[in-house]
Protein backbone atom coordinates (compact mmCIF):
# COMPACT_ATOMS: atom_id res chain seq x y z
CA UNK A 1 0.00 0.00 0.00
CA UNK A 2 1.34 3.57 -0.88
CA UNK A 3 -0.38 4.91 2.18
CA UNK A 4 2.38 5.59 5.10
CA UNK A 5 1.86 3.05 8.45
CA UNK A 6 -0.20 5.05 11.05
CA UNK A 7 2.25 6.53 13.63
CA UNK A 8 0.57 7.73 16.38
CA UNK A 9 -2.30 6.99 18.69
CA UNK A 10 -5.45 8.93 17.35
CA UNK A 11 -7.18 9.01 20.42
CA UNK A 12 -4.06 10.16 22.76
CA UNK A 13 -1.00 10.54 20.54
CA UNK A 14 1.12 7.86 22.46
CA UNK A 15 3.50 6.05 19.11
CA UNK A 16 1.71 3.00 18.33
CA UNK A 17 3.14 -0.50 17.86
CA UNK A 18 1.96 -2.87 15.32
CA UNK A 19 1.52 -6.49 16.33
CA UNK A 20 -2.08 -8.55 17.03
CA UNK A 21 -4.21 -7.05 19.40
CA UNK A 22 -4.93 -8.90 22.37
CA UNK A 23 -8.70 -9.37 20.85
CA UNK A 24 -8.61 -12.70 18.98
CA UNK A 25 -7.37 -10.49 15.87
CA UNK A 26 -5.43 -12.81 13.21
CA UNK A 27 -4.18 -9.45 11.43
CA UNK A 28 -1.22 -7.06 12.86
CA UNK A 29 -2.61 -3.55 13.50
CA UNK A 30 -2.07 -0.10 15.15
CA UNK A 31 -1.95 -0.74 18.88
CA UNK A 32 -1.87 2.01 21.51
CA UNK A 33 0.43 0.90 24.06
CA UNK A 34 -1.24 3.58 26.44
CA UNK A 35 -4.80 3.56 25.87
CA UNK A 36 -5.07 0.19 24.02
CA UNK A 37 -6.47 1.68 21.31
CA UNK A 38 -6.80 -0.37 18.24
CA UNK A 39 -6.74 1.35 15.00
CA UNK A 40 -7.92 -0.41 11.74
CA UNK A 41 -6.71 1.14 8.74
CA UNK A 42 -9.33 0.73 5.70
CA UNK A 43 -9.77 1.33 1.91
CA UNK A 44 -10.93 4.78 0.83
CA UNK A 45 -13.70 4.98 -1.29
CA UNK A 46 -13.34 6.62 -4.32
CA UNK A 47 -16.73 7.37 -5.93
CA UNK A 48 -17.51 8.79 -9.19
CA UNK A 49 -19.95 9.32 -12.38
CA UNK A 50 -19.94 8.12 -15.96
CA UNK A 51 -22.10 11.41 -17.46
CA UNK A 52 -23.43 10.77 -20.68
CA UNK A 53 -25.06 13.11 -22.99
CA UNK A 54 -27.24 12.53 -25.87
CA UNK A 55 -30.58 10.07 -26.23
CA UNK A 56 -28.01 7.21 -27.09
CA UNK A 57 -25.63 8.07 -24.39
CA UNK A 58 -22.74 8.75 -27.35
CA UNK A 59 -21.40 11.48 -25.74
CA UNK A 60 -19.30 10.49 -21.86
CA UNK A 61 -18.18 14.05 -20.05
CA UNK A 62 -14.74 14.21 -19.03
CA UNK A 63 -12.59 16.87 -16.74
CA UNK A 64 -8.99 17.72 -17.18
CA UNK A 65 -7.29 17.56 -13.97
CA UNK A 66 -6.29 20.65 -12.55
CA UNK A 67 -4.67 18.90 -9.60
CA UNK A 68 -1.77 16.20 -8.70
CA UNK A 69 -1.41 13.18 -9.52
CA UNK A 70 -1.96 13.43 -13.21
CA UNK A 71 -2.10 17.08 -13.46
CA UNK A 72 -3.39 17.80 -17.27
CA UNK A 73 -5.03 14.51 -17.82
CA UNK A 74 -8.43 13.30 -18.42
CA UNK A 75 -10.80 11.76 -16.36
CA UNK A 76 -14.45 10.87 -14.90
CA UNK A 77 -15.68 13.29 -12.20
CA UNK A 78 -14.87 11.32 -8.78
CA UNK A 79 -12.92 11.71 -5.72
CA UNK A 80 -12.61 10.84 -1.80
CA UNK A 81 -16.45 9.52 -0.54
CA UNK A 82 -16.65 11.74 2.54
CA UNK A 83 -18.40 11.02 5.93
CA UNK A 84 -21.84 11.13 6.02
CA UNK A 85 -22.69 10.25 2.05
CA UNK A 86 -23.87 7.16 0.36
CA UNK A 87 -21.85 5.86 -2.34
CA UNK A 88 -24.21 7.67 -5.27
CA UNK A 89 -24.12 11.08 -3.02
CA UNK A 90 -20.30 11.23 -3.25
CA UNK A 91 -20.61 10.45 -6.66
CA UNK A 92 -22.86 13.31 -7.28
CA UNK A 93 -21.40 16.05 -5.09
CA UNK A 94 -17.59 15.00 -6.86
CA UNK A 95 -19.39 15.40 -10.36
CA UNK A 96 -21.32 18.92 -9.60
CA UNK A 97 -17.55 19.72 -7.69
CA UNK A 98 -15.60 18.88 -10.58
CA UNK A 99 -17.99 19.45 -13.69
CA UNK A 100 -20.72 22.01 -12.58
CA UNK A 101 -22.95 19.50 -14.54
CA UNK A 102 -26.48 19.08 -14.39
CA UNK A 103 -27.33 15.54 -14.22
CA UNK A 104 -29.75 12.34 -13.08
CA UNK A 105 -28.07 9.76 -11.36
CA UNK A 106 -28.46 6.03 -12.82
CA UNK A 107 -27.32 2.94 -11.59
CA UNK A 108 -24.05 1.85 -10.10
CA UNK A 109 -21.71 0.86 -12.75
CA UNK A 110 -18.20 -0.79 -12.10
CA UNK A 111 -16.50 -1.75 -8.67
CA UNK A 112 -12.64 -1.91 -9.13
CA UNK A 113 -10.52 -2.81 -6.05
CA UNK A 114 -7.26 -1.32 -6.36
CA UNK A 115 -5.58 -3.49 -3.46
CA UNK A 116 -2.10 -1.73 -3.85
CA UNK A 117 -3.11 1.71 -3.24
CA UNK A 118 -5.92 0.93 -0.56
CA UNK A 119 -8.68 1.95 -2.59
CA UNK A 120 -12.05 0.40 -3.98
CA UNK A 121 -13.32 2.72 -6.79
CA UNK A 122 -17.44 3.03 -7.43
CA UNK A 123 -18.74 4.89 -10.79
CA UNK A 124 -22.41 5.40 -11.64
CA UNK A 125 -23.82 6.33 -14.65
CA UNK A 126 -25.56 9.40 -14.90
CA UNK A 127 -27.16 11.27 -17.64
CA UNK A 128 -26.46 14.79 -18.29
CA UNK A 129 -29.53 17.26 -18.38
CA UNK A 130 -27.36 20.20 -19.79
CA UNK A 131 -23.94 20.58 -21.55
CA UNK A 132 -23.31 23.62 -19.67
CA UNK A 133 -20.83 22.62 -17.57
CA UNK A 134 -19.33 25.19 -14.83
CA UNK A 135 -16.16 23.40 -13.46
CA UNK A 136 -14.58 23.70 -10.03
CA UNK A 137 -11.26 24.46 -9.37
CA UNK A 138 -9.89 20.58 -9.76
CA UNK A 139 -10.68 20.89 -12.86
CA UNK A 140 -9.46 23.22 -15.78
CA UNK A 141 -12.25 22.11 -18.62
CA UNK A 142 -15.01 19.40 -18.77
CA UNK A 143 -16.14 19.01 -21.96
CA UNK A 144 -17.62 15.91 -23.55
CA UNK A 145 -15.96 13.03 -26.32
CA UNK A 146 -17.49 10.60 -28.28
CA UNK A 147 -15.82 7.23 -28.25
CA UNK A 148 -13.70 7.96 -30.95
CA UNK A 149 -12.44 11.51 -29.67
CA UNK A 150 -11.29 10.86 -26.01
CA UNK A 151 -7.66 10.91 -26.02
CA UNK A 152 -7.40 7.40 -24.61
CA UNK A 153 -3.27 8.46 -24.34
CA UNK A 154 -4.14 11.62 -21.71
CA UNK A 155 -6.31 9.16 -19.39
CA UNK A 156 -5.32 9.85 -15.84
CA UNK A 157 -6.14 6.80 -14.06
CA UNK A 158 -6.28 2.66 -15.29
CA UNK A 159 -10.03 2.87 -13.40
CA UNK A 160 -11.40 5.61 -15.34
CA UNK A 161 -10.11 3.81 -18.65
CA UNK A 162 -11.53 0.44 -18.05
CA UNK A 163 -15.23 1.95 -16.86
CA UNK A 164 -15.03 3.85 -20.17
CA UNK A 165 -13.90 0.47 -22.01
CA UNK A 166 -16.68 -1.21 -20.24
CA UNK A 167 -19.34 1.67 -20.87
CA UNK A 168 -18.39 1.67 -24.57
CA UNK A 169 -18.96 -2.15 -24.68
CA UNK A 170 -22.27 -2.18 -23.11
CA UNK A 171 -23.13 0.67 -25.13
CA UNK A 172 -22.77 -1.25 -28.34
CA UNK A 173 -24.62 -3.83 -27.24
CA UNK A 174 -27.92 -1.97 -25.65
CA UNK A 175 -27.98 -2.95 -22.28
CA UNK A 176 -25.89 -1.98 -19.01
CA UNK A 177 -24.38 -4.50 -16.02
CA UNK A 178 -22.59 -3.64 -13.30
CA UNK A 179 -18.70 -4.67 -13.70
CA UNK A 180 -16.52 -5.47 -11.24
CA UNK A 181 -12.70 -5.74 -11.40
CA UNK A 182 -9.83 -6.53 -9.64
CA UNK A 183 -6.80 -3.75 -10.55
CA UNK A 184 -3.39 -5.22 -10.23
Amino acid sequence: MHRPPLKHCRVCGTAVAYRLPDDGDTKERAVCPACNTVHYENPLNVVGTVPTWGADGAQVLLCKRNIEPRWGKWTLPAGFMELGETTSEGAARETDEEAGAQFEMLGLFTVMNVVHVGQVHLFYRARLLSTEFNPGHETIEARLFTEAEIPWDEIAFRTVKETLERYFEDRRKGAFGIHTTDIA
